[in-house]
């Protein structure tokens, strides 16, 4: 994917939120640049007026570029899966973000294996993921309910992912569509997110609409 080369913690600051880009030092309130500067970058930023004199389409687009980030995927990659989504029947903007959240990258970060997107897409990319006993190094692979998802047998003794393990375990934040095992390096794909079990903390609406115009 085409990487964004602006540096991670401007690029919350810029989102106006937290992206969780650098994993668990996000976690930390003083290590966290957005919260220690939450204000926009740049020599002015704390003085900047943009969000009171945003436009609706300034709105649609910043609330895209915050999906698109968060989740890490080229500006192809995202209208290629609102693509998908609007093709589907129901509520375009569920679709989408089902989509996102199916992505082998992100449910091994949800499955708590890695610290952040970005170090989960390497280790998928790595070959360090196997999903129902085969290697799959595609961080867009989609995931289906009921695949397994795990750490290979090789790879449980890194350290970055086991430190990764147990604070995911400690958090106990994973979302209920899935079930994992932090002493396997184990997890199972319950059900495919949807409704409540789906939390996506961006006004989705906004970014149907600006693909829709």
């Amino acid at each position: 994917m085409a990487k964004d080369k602006e540096a991670q913690c401007k690029q919350c600051r810029s989102a106006g939120m937290k992206l969780y880009l650098k994993g668990e030092r996000c976690q930390i309130e003083d290590k966290c640049g957005f919260k220690r500067r939450s204000y926009p970058p740049g020599h002015l930023g704390r003085f900047s007026r943009r969000e009171r004199n945003m436009s609706e389409y300034g709105k649609q687009l910043k609330e895209k570029q915050r999906a698109r980030r968060m989740y890490g995927v080229s500006e192809v990659q995202f209208r290629r899966y609102f693509e998908m989504a609007a093709a589907q029947r129901g509520i375009t903007g569920e679709a989408l973000f089902q989509a996102l959240e199916r992505r082998l990258d992100n449910v091994v970060y949800r499955l708590g294996f890695a610290s952040s997107r970005g170090f989960a897409r390497q280790l998928v990319r790595h070959r360090h993921i196997k999903v129902n006993g085969k290697l799959v190094d595609i961080p867009s692979y989609l995931v289906r309910a009921n695949d397994v998802v795990e750490v290979k047998e090789q790879s449980k003794k890194i350290q970055g992912i086991r430190d990764s393990a147990d604070a995911a375990a400690q958090r106990a934040r994973i979302p209920s569509w899935l079930q994992t095992s932090p002493i396997e390096l184990k997890g199972t794909v319950l059900e495919l997110p949807a409704g409540d079990k789906l939390e996506i903390p961006f006004e989705e609406h906004l970014i149907v609409e600006f693909y829709s115009r």
